[in-house]
């Protein structure tokens, strides 16, 4: 009999486990208590990734072997014989795989089946650069792979259409019109998920609450059906728009089930391509979604490797902040600001947010206060349902904080009141007045990127994408109240 296959939350897809090589392997699925113990995880996050290994496990029925211990270790050495692994995505689940092979719980580990590109080819394609464009990551991509693509030229005569896609949302409607995502229906192995949760002393944070997400392979494809079907032709244009009645706008909601392993990127970008030119999907749709997983996604995979394991110390601003309370623990009811209460709740109620209200409304508030960027990464990781190991250091680190001091990005994303007020309706409700900087309802927001500027000058007079702002700064009458108002600053 082969060697069983161990696999790890992040692996539940068919392309993992149903190959020629592995048909015939048993399957070993571990719990373990340790680590559901080890931070304080969103509920839902927790369920979802405990729902999607057990209904792998009655999926495969005997094939599955699925073990409730403290370790991994102790697992393994229940299993009786060595297992072969694929590499994991995470330097510390590597790390375990390599102390666990040379104990010889594991007999090989395989390459990574769950990304398009190899980390090999990545490698290679990078050389000895050491500041990024995902520009030129996802051109090569498009090439690489033949998506979206004529003859070795953009479809459309275009790489991207950024400026297409960054439209306000309609004025005076509370939500999209768009057909809602596609929700998975709970089961009874999500009722046993949630009374074992129930049962645990387990440090989570967040809301309890419906399954929005897919955790099987049929439930992804379903998902991903519908996205194509009822909401990609919309998606493009108010991509990076906020409804405050609409959480979750023209998005996927496939971060979850890709991150799970269970669709692979190729296969998810060639379903909006084929939508495309069936007729049925716009072009900026279609790229912009295109973009997102098979430029983004990969691109911040990628550089998790290669930016390394001392990575996540990097904090060129010198942001030192600790987490207030009412961040840590969600409690977006102690926020005043709409735009931040809305994300805070969203993530509170969903664990999911979102990747504008991440980057301009968490992170830009984040960035302007100074927030410990390791802890925010942590933190990200933690309360997002698809927030695994891999996804956050350069998303956070890099593109979020800047604390890599541009290695990823070519400028910090921080920005005043104004910008929600163009790409959302929240400032219309909203105690604070974007257009102010001082007095009882000035914007935190507005206030805090002049204080943020003032704070890092020297960094954005040095760089053309940001040294206008520092000339602007300069010529404010007001700006010793405003310094002094931020710094005394405990309400947003």
């Amino acid at each position: 009999m082969p060697a069983p296959l161990w696999l790890f939350a992040d692996q539940l897809g068919p392309h993992v486990h149903d190959t020629d090589a592995h048909r015939d392997r048993e399957v070993v699925l571990v719990e373990s208590a340790r680590v559901l113990r080890s931070r304080p995880f969103h509920r839902q996050k927790l369920h979802i990734v405990l729902s999607g290994m057990r209904h792998l496990a009655d999926e495969l029925g005997d094939r599955a072997t699925y073990l409730r211990t403290d370790t991994y270790r102790e697992a393994l050495e229940q299993v009786g014989r060595p297992v072969v692994v694929h590499e994991p995505t995470s330097f510390a689940a590597v790390d375990l795989v390599e102390r666990l092979r040379a104990e010889g719980l594991v007999e090989e580990v395989l390459p990574t089946p769950t990304f398009a590109l190899p980390r090999a080819d990545f490698d290679e394609w990078a050389g000895d650069r050491d500041t990024f464009r995902m520009e030129d990551f996802y051109r090569s991509q498009r090439r690489r792979f033949d998506v979206l693509m004529e003859a070795g030229e953009p479809v459309g005569g275009t790489w991207n259409y950024d400026k297409e896609n960054r439209e306000p949302p309609p004025k005076g409607v509370e939500r999209l019109d768009v057909a809602g995502p596609w929700q998975p229906p709970e089961d009874a192995i999500d009722d046993g998920v949630r009374r074992d949760l129930d049962a645990l002393d387990l440090p989570t944070v967040g809301a309890d609450g419906p399954r929005w997400f897919a955790v099987t392979a049929a439930e992804a494809r379903r998902a991903l059906a519908h996205f194509v079907q009822e909401r990609l032709p919309h998606f493009g244009p108010p991509e990076d728009a906020m409804l405050t009645g609409d959480w979750a706008m023209a998005h996927s909601l496939l971060s979850v089930p890709l991150n799970l392993g269970l669709l692979h990127p190729l296969d998810v970008a060639r379903e909006a391509e084929s939508a495309y030119r069936s007729g049925d999907v716009p072009l900026p749709s279609a790229e912009g979604f295109v973009r997102q997983v098979l430029g983004w996604r990969e691109y911040m995979w990628q550089l998790y490797w290669r930016f390394g394991r001392d990575y996540m110390d990097n904090n060129a601003l010198r942001a030192h902040t600790p987490l207030p309370e009412w961040w840590a623990t969600l409690d977006a009811d102690a926020v005043t600001a709409k735009c931040l209460s809305t994300a805070l709740a969203g993530v509170r109620d969903r664990g999911w947010a979102h990747h504008i209200q991440r980057l301009m409304i968490l992170g830009n508030h984040a960035l302007q206060r100074g927030y410990d960027p390791r802890a925010l990464s942590d933190w990200f990781r933690e309360t997002f349902v698809d927030g695994f190991e891999w996804v956050m250091p350069p998303n956070v680190i890099g593109m979020s904080q800047h604390a890599d001091g541009g290695r990823l990005a070519t400028k910090p994303y921080s920005s005043g009141g104004a910008y929600v007020n163009r790409m959302s309706d929240h400032c219309g409700g909203c105690a604070y007045d974007p257009k102010k900087r001082l007095g009882d309802d000035a914007c935190p927001y507005t206030a805090g990127y002049w204080a943020w500027t003032h704070r890092h000058r020297d960094l954005l007079a040095a760089n053309n994408r940001t040294s206008r702002a520092v000339a602007s700064m300069n010529r404010l009458g007001d700006l010793e109240a405003v310094l002094e108002q931020e710094s005394a600053r405990e309400e947003f």
